[in-house]
């Protein structure tokens, strides 16, 4: 039985600690992973992935396109290898598509579903039952997809795809990868043009493996805005692929050597994306140690090597603009902030509030907890930090996670520059993102 599929919850607390030092590689990105899986399953041939996330939410994006007819076994060594049935050849899933708790695959399959003459069922978990369809809806209806979904644009959803579906032209009302990336991949099995017009940038994992695998996407700026075009019809030829370690799942050891006095880490094959790595620059800004050691290309995307150093941290005003690059990034950013000197603002981060939890209030409530000074605003948190004193900690209360595993970690790194720790309500959401979280902070002497 996975951690997370235990029923009772699983509290712990995360103590102060010597020096974190040492050298570790985190999993694989998440990003990349799914793509890896879905795009694998379009191509003709076999495609080989070796580094993957083996975590809840990426086992369920190979479920179900195992579910619509591809063949995906993960061999003894942890390759993945994938056999593809060829844009336009998935197949009817006998069953509802079970997607756990993962936002990303939901989106993106609706995306490649809607252009198949097939009907697909979505479920998922309590959370992400409560996360709004809607965005994505909007536009695969154009394409010409009927949709049952429950109130609200929620899931459980019925999806019943259309082939030949239209192509379509789509401005982004709200910047989000996922809505994109639902909207290209619609497009593989469409005749003709899509299009995508992006105002704000987002991450471009997709857009950088579709080209790896041989689609014809073109990305231009005009006036400020990406537009991405998509030729329909693909045939994505199979690749192998290294996947690169998770910006995302690296950013807590980052955090969390910047603020234990004595840390020096070095975190192995990083994935640098820059729509991505916005975390990393702003810690930079703050005066955070982080060198990047050995730069690489791999597979289209920049890798490289971090060493991080404990840091003086400085409080500052962290420019909205980057909130697309490191939107997962801000409940460790916010921890960051709270051992800082002086104030660090941050806005624009409505996003926030409709993750995995409301992320904002979550993050306001567990560091007030923890003897952070806190102000939520509507769009963001107003952070006074410490000045490099630790946490006063929680001796009784619990830090409430909300089930986001982002909240549960971030606390977690809390909790290590606190006097009294921090007692995390529930660490069973961490297996969904980051199984090993804890066995590798434990292993640089946490």
């Amino acid at each position: 039985m996975s951690a997370s599929s235990s029923t009772s919850p699983q509290p712990r607390r995360f103590n102060a600690t010597g020096p974190l030092t040492g050298t570790i590689r985190v999993p694989g990105d998440k990003s990349i992973s799914h793509r890896s899986l879905m795009l694998g399953a379009l191509a003709v041939g076999e495609t080989r992935v070796s580094g993957l996330l083996e975590g809840e939410d990426v086992l369920a994006t190979a479920a179900a396109m195992r579910a619509m007819g591809a063949t995906i076994n993960r061999e003894a060594d942890g390759t993945w290898s994938i056999h593809g049935v060829g844009v336009g050849g998935l197949l009817q899933p006998a069953e509802p598509l079970d997607m756990g708790n993962s936002g990303t695959s939901t989106r993106l399959l609706m995306g490649l579903v809607a252009s198949h003459a097939i009907t697909a069922t979505f479920v998922g978990d309590a959370s992400l039952s409560k996360r709004p369809m809607g965005r994505v809806i909007e536009p695969l209806t154009m394409v010409g997809a009927e949709f049952d979904a429950s109130e609200g644009g929620r899931l459980p959803l019925t999806l019943r795809g259309i082939c030949p579906a239209v192509p379509i032209t789509y401005r982004l009302p709200v910047a989000s990868a996922q809505v994109k990336s639902a909207v290209l991949l619609a497009g593989l099995n469409t005749a003709g043009i899509t299009t995508v017009i992006e105002p704000v940038p987002t991450r471009d994992h997709s857009e950088r493996m579709l080209k790896g695998f041989g689609a014809d996407l073109t990305v231009e700026e005009v006036d400020g805005e990406r537009i991405i075009t998509l030729r329909g019809e693909a045939e994505l030829k199979p690749q192998t692929i290294v996947v690169p370690g998770d910006p995302s799942s690296a950013a807590f050891f980052v955090v969390a050597a910047l603020i234990v006095p004595g840390s020096d880490v070095l975190i192995e094959n990083v994935g640098l994306n820059p729509t991505r790595a916005g975390l990393f620059a702003v810690l930079r800004q703050m005066g955070g140690s982080i060198e990047e050691v050995n730069p690489r290309e791999v597979g289209g995307e920049p890798v490289a090597d971090l060493r991080v150093r404990h840091s003086a941290l400085t409080g500052i005003a962290v420019d909205p603009e980057l909130a697309p690059s490191m939107i997962d990034e801000f409940p460790v950013l916010f921890v960051a902030a709270a051992l800082a000197s002086g104030t660090t603002t941050t806005s624009g981060l409505d996003e926030l509030r409709v993750k995995e939890s409301d992320r904002l209030t979550a993050m306001a409530e567990a560091l007030t907890g923890a003897g952070a000074r806190v102000e939520e605003r509507e769009d963001g948190l107003v952070i006074h930090g410490t000045g490099g004193s630790p946490l006063r900690g929680s001796a009784n209360s619990r830090a409430k996670t909300h089930l986001d595993h982002r909240i549960a970690m971030s606390m977690a790194v809390a909790g290590m520059a606190s006097e009294a720790g921090v007692l995390v309500d529930d660490i069973r959401p961490i297996a969904t993102s980051f199984p090993n979280f804890i066995a590798l902070m434990e292993s640089l002497g946490a």
